[in-house]
């Protein structure tokens, strides 16, 4: 009967790790200073999974932070409500074939994301050109 409940509590915990997805409420944190900068919401819609910043934390920001550098109709657009990841699809533990934009420089780079493999409250956010690239952690908001 031990061993019964071992191999349930064994089976349950894989199935919580892997039940885990990408949705819900972000902290991203400067990798430098460590100040958490702001919370980006992760949604889906029509298949497609989404970040749109929610709230800008930066203590060196604006009251109102504009995407200043943001070309075309993003120009001069509160960051605050600005959807940064667009249209990335989920494939197999990673989600790729978006874009994210990075609202202190205006650019946009090809994006994927993965929940860490030991701690699904970590978010692996990598954009990228060709083969350069840059990978931040977000944490999940609890």
């Amino acid at each position: 009967m031990r061993l019964f409940i071992t191999i349930a509590l064994i089976f349950l915990a894989f199935a919580k790790a892997y039940s885990q997805d990408i949705t819900g409420v972000w902290k991203t944190v400067d990798e430098e200073s460590g100040i958490v900068k702001s919370h980006v919401e992760i949604f889906e819609k029509d298949g497609k999974f989404y970040g749109k910043v929610l709230k800008v934390l930066d203590p060196a920001a604006p009251d109102t932070p504009l995407c200043v550098n943001c070309d075309g109709d993003l120009k001069n657009v509160p960051i605050e409500g600005l959807v940064i990841i667009n249209d990335l699809e989920k494939r197999g533990k990673v989600y790729k074939n978006g874009t994210v934009l990075d609202p202190e420089n205006g650019k946009s780079y090809e994006c994927k994301i993965w929940l860490n493999e030991d701690n699904p409250d970590l978010l692996m956010v990598r954009g990228y050109i060709l083969f350069l690239y840059r990978t931040q952690t977000w944490i999940r908001l609890k």
